[in-house]
């Protein structure tokens, strides 16, 4: 069942962000942190612990704690060209079909995003900016309770459009066997990705950011994870770029009292099973329709085989609100700021235009969710914990940097030198007015 709130309930309560350092630990997470470093420590300690073991020891420090979290070490931390080629010819015929089916889509989709340097003589002298790639980049692929080739092709695609040379995969074994899952490494392979470790956590992020005597150390990293990968992206940020600090996964429904109860149900469960953490919430002006859905959602957890975590997150983290128009919907939206956005409404078009926060908006009940995981066409890595207020969903962009080019004649350096000079002094800064004087 769908628990149901008035906005100044929902408002106090699953509307209300609470900032990430805030996160409540679990006790059984306390408990597990507790066994494993032989005292009491918080997720960040713990992070940091791991952080500077890889930091200084390397590949030993790596194989210990994956041992030790993962339940055995693998044979080789990078692994083998064969490996990858043998998962990827044990690849069911139907699954490669729609593996690649979804690296056409999300390349195509991708394509389509300008880059485009510049160089410019109107503003005096010549003036541009240069797009160049990222050298090299890592990508965290999470295996927690499930393995996610989806998230090796959401986040690879983009850099492989973005011209990246050099793109290295982490991603956990399998719990007690030190190998990745076939369809994680057949993935990669269908991408030409051949830079693969088998690493997960914390220690993964460590690796990437600080580099081993195995693993080169990237440029930047991309990727979601759990709370102890995203606190030691936190931690490296700095010594590594970082595309953004990923927190739970979430979806807002923004329904009418035209929207299938069945389907909006299937579409909150679909948000629900991923963890304890998520986020599934519908707004409506329609408390039949609620009602409608709540009982739905309550028919369909009993076939569900992930019933357990998305009944806790819906009771903890979900819930249906009944809003006064739909109008109100869309400002309580605006100010969650979403992962996620389904307009279940009849001409969707209409209300997009008013949506000012939200990874991703999909457009009626056709353009469910679930497709934007897969694929749609956009990476399914998008800002959470309301940072979708002034983040975007992960792109090409991403992937580049800029460089400016400034190229001034004796003439321009005239023309402009005492302005520069007269503003140098202004701050208090004598040789910079110097550097500019004396070409005068």
């Amino acid at each position: 069942m769908l628990s149901i709130y008035s906005v100044e309930e929902a408002s106090a309560r699953i509307l209300k962000r609470r900032p990430f350092d805030e996160t409540v630990v679990p006790p059984a997470v306390a408990e597990s942190l507790k066994a494993t470093f032989g005292r009491p420590l918080t997720p960040a300690e713990a992070v940091a612990q791991i952080l500077s073991e890889v930091r200084r020891e390397g590949d030993p420090a790596l194989l210990r704690w994956t041992e030790k979290l993962d339940g055995r070490a693998p044979d080789s931390l990078r692994v083998p060209q064969e490996e990858l080629d043998e998962a990827l010819a044990a690849l069911p015929g139907n699954l490669r079909y729609s593996l690649e089916q979804s690296i056409a889509r999300v390349r195509a989709f991708h394509q389509r995003q300008p880059l485009t340097s510049w160089i410019s003589q109107d503003l005096g002298g010549t003036l541009g900016q240069l797009i160049r790639p990222i050298r090299r980049v890592g990508l965290y692929v999470p295996a927690g309770t499930a393995p996610l080739p989806s998230s090796v092709i959401m986040t690879a695609v983009p850099a492989q459009v973005a011209g990246v040379p050099e793109i290295a995969i982490v991603a956990p074994p399998v719990r007690g066997t030190g190998k990745i899952a076939g369809v994680i490494l057949a993935t990669a392979a269908l991408l030409g990705v051949s830079e693969v470790y088998t690493l997960g956590g914390a220690q993964a992020i460590a690796a990437l950011a600080y580099g081993t005597q195995t693993l080169p150390a990237v440029d930047k990293i991309f990727g979601p994870g759990n709370l102890f990968v995203t606190l030691a992206k936190k931690q490296v940020y700095g010594a590594v770029g970082i595309d953004s600090l990923a927190g739970p996964t979430e979806t807002v429904v923004i329904a009418d009292e035209n929207a299938r109860p069945e389907w909006v149900a299937a579409d909150l469960l679909a948000q629900a099973e991923h963890d304890l953490l998520a986020s599934a919430i519908l707004l409506t002006p329609c408390r039949r329709l609620a009602e409608a859905v709540s009982q739905a959602v309550g028919r369909q957890l009993e076939t569900l085989s992930r019933a357990e975590i998305a009944a806790s997150s819906l009771a903890a983290r979900g819930g249906a609100v009944i809003t006064r128009h739909l109008e109100e919907a869309i400002g309580l939206s605006n100010a969650y700021g979403p992962e996620h956005l389904c307009l279940a409404v009849a001409d969707p078009w209409r209300w997009a235009e008013r949506v000012t926060s939200a990874g991703g908006i999909f457009l009626g009940e056709n353009s469910f969710e679930v497709l934007g995981d897969y694929i749609a066409g956009p990476s399914h890595v998008m800002p959470t914990g309301g940072s979708a207020r002034f983040a975007s969903p992960l792109n090409v962009w991403d992937f580049i940097h800029i460089i400016s080019l400034i190229g001034l004649t004796p003439e321009d350096a005239r023309r402009l030198g005492p302005s520069a000079a007269l503003l140098a002094r202004s701050e208090g800064l004598d040789a910079h007015a110097r550097a500019a004087e004396v070409r005068q």
